[in-house]
C-alpha cells in the first residue's frame, strides 16, 4: 500500500479520535475575529500581496480554518485540498456555520487533483506541515505549478529544514538539559515513522502509522524551479510554529519561515 493511503487512513483514525470540541468552535472565532487562524508572520508576508478578488487553494488544508480566515481578506474563490475526507467535510460545515461563502473543500490525494483545477488559481498556499507528507517534492510542485495561472504565487509558511535535526520531547535523545544538542542529519533520507497519533487533536498514545518526510532548503527551492516556480522572497524566523518546539524558540536557531515564490510566464 501506497505511503499517501496508509497516512489517509492514520489521518481519519485520529480525527475519528479526536478530542471532544475539537474544532467544533471554529466557526464561531471566524465570526468574532474575522483573521483569527492567519499566524502573524505569514500574514506580515501577505501585507505585499493583495488578495482581493483572487482565487487562492490551500494544498494539505486541514479543517480549512486558515483559508477561511484568508477568505476575508476579499478572496473571490478558494478551494482548499485535503487528503482526510473527515476533516473536509468538518471544514465544510465550518464554512456554512461561519457564513463563508465562495470556498469549496475536496477531498483527494494532493498528487491525484482532478485536472479541472489547473490552471485555476492565483495562489497556491501552503503552511505548516504540508509538505512533509510528500517524498518527492519535484512531483509534488509539479502539481502546484499545474494548478497555478501564469505569473500564480506561492506562499510557503512552514517548518524549518534545520527543526529535523533537533530531538522532540518525545524522543529518546531529548535532553532538556541540553538544548544546543542535536539528535539528526540535516541530510536524512530515511521516512520517519510516527505511531503516536497527532496529539494536538488527539487523545491517543498510538495510532496507526504515519509517513513523513525531511527535506533539505535546497530540496525545497530546487523541486521548485524544476517546475517553473522561483523564489522571491525567503523570511526566516527563531519561533517554532510547531508546539512541540516551543522550547527552542530564541535560541537562535532558524525554526520557521515564510517564502514566496512566482510561477514564470512561459
Amino acid at each position: 500500500m501506497k505511503y499517501t493511503e496508509t497516512n489517509k487512513q492514520a489521518w481519519e483514525h485520529a480525527f475519528d479520535n479526536r478530542i471532544d470540541g475539537f474544532g467544533d468552535k471554529d466557526f464561531s472565532q471566524l465570526k468574532n475575529n474575522p483573521l483569527a487562524f492567519v499566524h502573524k508572520e505569514l500574514m506580515a508576508e501577505l501585507a505585499d500581496i493583495n488578495l482581493h478578488g483572487k482565487s487562492v487553494a490551500q494544498f494539505c488544508c486541514n479543517t480549512g480554518r486558515e483559508l477561511l480566515s484568508l477568505m476575508n481578506l476579499g478572496v473571490a474563490r478558494g478551494v482548499g485540498f485535503d487528503i482526510a475526507e473527515n476533516i473536509i467535510q468538518q471544514a465544510r460545515e465550518t464554512a456554512v456555520k461561519a457564513e463563508i461563502s465562495g470556498c469549496e473543500f475536496v477531498a483527494c490525494d494532493i498528487l491525484e487533483i482532478p485536472d479541472k483545477y489547473h490552471g485555476q488559481f492565483d495562489v497556491v498556499l501552503l503552511t505548516i506541515g504540508a509538505i512533509c507528507w510528500f517524498k518527492d517534492l519535484t512531483l509534488f510542485f509539479d502539481k502546484v505549478a499545474k494548478c497555478l495561472k501564469p505569473n500564480g504565487r506561492v506562499v510557503l509558511y512552514e517548518i524549518h529544514p534545520f527543526e529535523n535535526m533537533l530531538p522532540m520531547p518525545s524522543d529518546e535523545e531529548f535532553d532538556e538539559s541540553d538544548l544546543n544538542k542535536f539528535a539528526f542529519s540535516y541530510f536524512r533520507n530515511d521516512p520517519w515513522i510516527d505511531n503516536q497519533g497527532m496529539t494536538y487533536m488527539t487523545g491517543l498514545t498510538e495510532s496507526k502509522a504515519f509517513t513523513s518526510f525531511s527535506h533539505t532548503m535546497g530540496s525545497i527551492i530546487n523541486s521548485m524551479v524544476a517546475n517553473g516556480i522561483y523564489v522571491t522572497h525567503l523570511t526566516e524566523y527563531d519561533e517554532a510554529v510547531s508546539g512541540m518546539t516551543k522550547l527552542y524558540d530564541g535560541k537562535g536557531f532558524p525554526l520557521s519561515f515564510v517564502m514566496l515564490a512566482r510561477k514564470c510566464i512561459k
